[in-house]
């Protein structure tokens, strides 16, 4: 299923490939977000120009929304959505966090009040293996708890050991055909819990294990000190996956940290706020000083939006809400992020991902502001 390539002499970083039975995911990769069978303001075409491999969707948002009985009528997820490439799809585990207030954790569970209307939803391991297999994804994650930043040690254990035990059911439940299923690591940033849970875990013979309880409120340097906590622990002939990251640099930290796989909400979703990534930071699509600037959103970017209009004319767009703008730095954006891992890929294979690292990374200035990047968006 995941054959390692080259591991980078200077850094952990990997190149790899995961197959699957719907293509072949060059790694590392990054996912754009489909939470709702859609990733937002975009169409498969788009996607597929910028050089997406692999969408994620949301098991939680697509058993409320449209539901079991019209995705298993369309065919499942793919046909329903027209997609004809890899899709993974998270457990519904996320929400057990993002919807603390709407739920209450219970021994084979967490029972739900639908976000919507407030009817009672429940969701446990079986529950969520049996919709990922409806939905037909390629990937399903196991449900996890995912504790909050901050969590203290008891409320930590108790988290991992509610993780474990539901991804032992996890592993039990019938698959769709072909379907990967990947365990989740959780355990904060408690060294110990890290390691115990990512043991136990491996034990259990997953086909991929992600890093989850990151990008969940705390600051960096504790994200990357949990990557840290986890990675030595997973086996290397396994593809490991960091759950809703996160800016470009944060993305070249981790894989040089021996990460593969990457999922974050955050290419659509500043773009809606007028926001561009470019290969040195995010910058304000919407300031005044890009009023009579006809150069590209950035130089040199091979993207549609930056082949054809500039950044005068995008900024026009967002000041007077026409939806094309933000489209289009939808379009750029998710096109920087493929671009990079291609990238990223190409230094691997030719033994130059060290100084490419060292580069980006000074070049890179962080915006000031935190931007929450989780995979759900809905």
């Amino acid at each position: 299923m995941f054959e390692l390539l080259a591991t980078d002499t200077t850094t952990r970083a990997r190149l790899g490939r995961l197959s699957t039975t719907r293509g072949v995911i060059e790694t590392p990769v990054f996912m754009p977000v489909g939470t709702q069978a859609s990733v937002k303001a975009m169409d498969p075409r788009e996607l597929l120009e910028s050089g997406t491999q692999v969408i994620l969707g949301n098991t939680y948002h697509l058993f409320v929304r449209p539901g079991l009985d019209v995705i298993s009528a369309a065919g499942g997820l793919h046909r329903f959505m027209n997609w004809t490439l890899p899709i993974l799809t998270d457990s519904g585990g996320f929400q057990v966090f993002s919807l603390a207030k709407i739920r209450r954790i219970a021994e084979h569970g967490v029972e739900f009040r639908c976000h919507l209307d407030g009817s009672p939803l429940f969701l446990g391991p079986k529950e969520s293996m049996h919709i990922q297999k409806v939905l037909g994804s390629d990937i399903a994650m196991v449900f996890d708890e995912c504790p909050p930043a901050g969590a203290k040690p008891k409320e930590l254990k108790s988290a991992v050991d509610r993780t474990l035990r539901w991804a032992r059911e996890c592993r039990e439940q019938e698959r769709a055909p072909g379907q990967s299923v990947f365990g989740i690591v959780q355990g904060g940033g408690h060294a110990e819990e890290r390691e115990r849970c990512a043991k136990e875990l491996v034990g259990m013979e997953f086909d991929g294990y992600a890093i989850g309880g990151v990008s969940v409120g705390e600051p960096e340097p504790e994200m990357l000190r949990a990557i840290d906590l986890t990675e030595p622990h997973l086996p290397a002939h396994k593809p490991r996956y960091a759950m809703g990251l996160g800016t470009p640099a944060q993305m070249i930290e981790l894989i040089a940290r021996g990460v593969d796989m990457f999922d974050c909400v955050l290419p659509t979703r500043v773009a809606r706020n007028g926001t561009a990534y470019t290969h040195k930071g995010a910058v304000n699509a919407k300031a005044g000083y890009n009023k009579a600037d006809f150069r590209p959103v950035e130089e040199g970017c091979t993207c549609y939006c930056c082949r054809n209009f500039t950044r005068a004319y995008i900024r026009h767009l967002l000041n007077v809400d026409e939806i094309l703008g933000l489209r289009m730095l939808s379009v750029h954006n998710t096109h920087l992020y493929l671009t990079l891992m291609s990238e990223i890929r190409a230094h691997l294979k030719a033994g130059t991902f060290a100084e490419f690292y060292r580069q980006y990374i000074a070049n890179y200035v962080p915006t000031k502001r935190v931007l929450a990047g989780r995979q759900t968006e809905g």
